[in-house]
């Protein structure tokens, strides 16, 4: 019986000493270490790949997309957008956080649909009638063969930071002419803003939204 005894407690101590190991291992010194290794060697992406504006301010993340829209009018259920700042890819989201009413969160998620379902057709064919207006200006008209494919579709996410130069390029007259600036200024903001295929094969040419937007503003801020 006392060996029993003896054998069993020797077991349970065994066990708590691995137990106590493993914890100060796996969730502590591992992490630790990681973390270290990733604020040495890439320390912005360990941050949250923030973007500062001119003043050193963080303005958000390169990796999440912001939306650009003029303050809800009475009566209006979606926000017009800004039509100052380039516009990012359409967030059909999930909606709002409606369970913690302390923060308005936007839950990322996309609508998915068959390419003949009516409410698809409806929505992109609305949404490239908005594009070709709200970039067409006096002197430049933008025809619906122009509008890239995701002008008028969502992402997966929801979130998705980037759009096509493409589509950045289509947008190019509006912003000079609603910030007063010069098509070949905002077009060659557009170019600097350019990220090609990663190792020169990987992805598509693409540009990020808050990137572009944070060097348009604090262009236009120097007058």
């Amino acid at each position: 019986m006392n060996n029993s005894v003896g054998n069993t407690g020797r077991v349970l101590w065994a066990g708590l000493r691995a137990l106590l190991v493993l914890t100060v291992v796996c969730g502590v010194l591992y992490p630790l270490a990681v973390t270290g290794v990733a604020q040495v060697a890439f320390p912005g992406k360990a941050n949250g790949s923030e973007i500062e504006d001119a003043s050193g301010k963080v303005v958000g993340s390169e990796l999440i997309g912001q939306r650009y829209d003029l303050p809800l009018k009475d009566g209006e259920e979606t926000p017009a957008p800004d039509l100052r700042w380039f516009q990012p890819r359409p967030s059909n989201g999930l909606g709002t956080n409606s369970v913690n009413a302390q923060y308005q969160l936007i839950l990322s998620g996309a609508t998915n649909r068959s390419g003949d379902n009516a409410d698809l057709i409806r929505w992109v064919t609305d949404a490239k009638a908005a594009v070709v207006e709200d970039n067409s200006t006096d002197g430049h008209r933008v025809k619906p063969s122009d509008v890239p494919a995701e002008a008028v579709t969502s992402s997966g996410s929801g979130l998705d930071p980037h759009i096509s130069p493409e589509y950045a390029r289509l947008q190019v007259h509006r912003v000079a002419e609603r910030n007063g600036l010069d098509v070949a200024t905002v077009e060659k903001l557009v170019a600097e803003h350019t990220e090609g295929r990663i190792l020169g094969f990987i992805g598509e040419p693409r540009v990020n939204v808050l990137a572009l937007n944070t060097a348009l503003r604090d262009l236009t801020a120097k007058g």
